[in-house]
């Protein structure tokens, strides 16, 4: 059991809903990823995902784009987040799960990469361009290692087909909440919480909601038929603009009072 898989069943047992905010690794530099980690953690996050940045992501709007390029301008790269999640991780707490496309992985090399995100202390890889048909090229591997494989759920995706994906996995079920890229949204389609319930109800990991969440409001209505949410492109925009106040009053939502999830 990793880290994912105890503090989901931690959640469960005290009833708390999952929040899982976004970072793009190198956005700002990568000196302050470890800074932006530990901060995420005291304001009450439950696991963090760390972005790579890459030059052709296929599903990142435009907030996580536009940081993905100031990242890749700053320098960053994967062997360089690897080491500073390495070193972070001596004060890091909460699991951490990298968010990666395919082709860096290739780049670096699949064994090698494993190597090193398990000695880093990572407790999840999510590689949004790879399907379930081609996973057994990683994600046998990382089972071995003990390192989560996230996968995910969109709906576009057959019931059948979310069976069969939420069947292979441990850690949790990412499910999309849009037909599209990530980014904040106004509102949501009207079938989503009907997608979400049926999901919800195949799945034998948690489920948790992501893409287009970027206010108390939305998750609130959202995490009434889901296990918790990721949130991206708000976290980055605050990280980006130095809104930490408003960047705590997010991510503490299932902490707070008033909020009793």
């Amino acid at each position: 059991m990793n880290r994912i898989e105890q503090t989901f069943q931690l959640l469960t047992k005290t009833g708390r809903k999952a929040f899982v905010p976004y970072l793009m690794a190198g956005d700002g530099g990568l000196d302050c990823l470890a800074d932006r980690l530990t901060l995420l953690e005291k304001f009450g996050a439950s696991a963090i995902e760390v972005g790579v940045p890459f030059s052709d992501p296929v599903a990142d709007g435009s907030a996580i784009q536009m940081a993905g390029i100031r990242a890749l301008k700053n320098g960053t790269t994967l062997r360089g987040i690897i080491k500073k999640i390495a070193e972070a991780r001596k004060q890091i707490h909460v699991p951490i799960i990298l968010m990666t496309y395919l082709n860096p992985v290739y780049a670096y090399g699949i064994d090698a990469f494993i190597f090193d995100i398990q000695e880093a202390g990572i407790d999840g890889c999510i590689i949004p361009d790879l399907p379930m048909e081609e996973e057994d090229i990683i994600a046998p591997k990382l089972h071995e290692v003990n390192i989560e494989f996230i996968r995910l759920a969109t709906p576009t995706t057959p019931l059948d087909r979310i069976k069969q994906i939420a069947g292979k996995g441990r850690g949790f079920l990412y499910t999309v909440t849009v037909k599209g890229i990530t980014g904040e949204r106004s509102e949501f389609a009207h079938d989503l919480y009907a997608f979400l319930k049926q999901v919800k109800e195949v799945s034998s990991i948690p489920v948790l909601a992501g893409f287009g969440i970027s206010n108390q409001e939305q998750i609130a209505e959202i995490v009434e038929y889901c296990d918790g949410v990721v949130v991206g492109s708000k976290i980055v925009d605050l990280f980006a603009s130095s809104r930490l106040r408003e960047l705590e009053q997010l991510v503490s939502i299932f902490h707070s009072k008033s909020n009793p999830f």
